[in-house]
């Protein structure tokens, strides 16, 4: 009877060790693969803060080059206003 006790016991042991191992394991896979997807997510996250970025720079290049044509007008009416005003003096 203590023959056979000893083999439940260990057998029983073996169990339980395998069952913690193969739990163990599973979760650290779960947490890979939820790792994975988070990853995932923030990669997405990162391509369409780039790709705004990339739209906020062609818009203020557009603004940018709107108001130099702005300044360039200005500067020419400037000069007309002061080559039609005949109290202008051109010093």
């Amino acid at each position: 009877m203590d023959g056979t006790l000893l083999v439940v016991l260990i057998v029983v042991a073996v169990l339980v060790i395998g069952a913690a191992i193969y739990w163990m394991t599973r979760g650290k896979e779960r947490r890979l693969e939820q790792n994975r997807e988070l990853a995932a997510e923030h990669r997405q996250e990162a391509q369409t803060a780039a790709q705004r970025a990339g739209e906020a720079e062609v818009a203020a290049r557009r603004h940018a080059e709107e108001a130099e044509r702005e300044r360039e007008r200005a500067l020419e009416l400037e000069h007309e206003a002061n080559e039609t005003d005949p109290d202008h003096t051109t010093g």
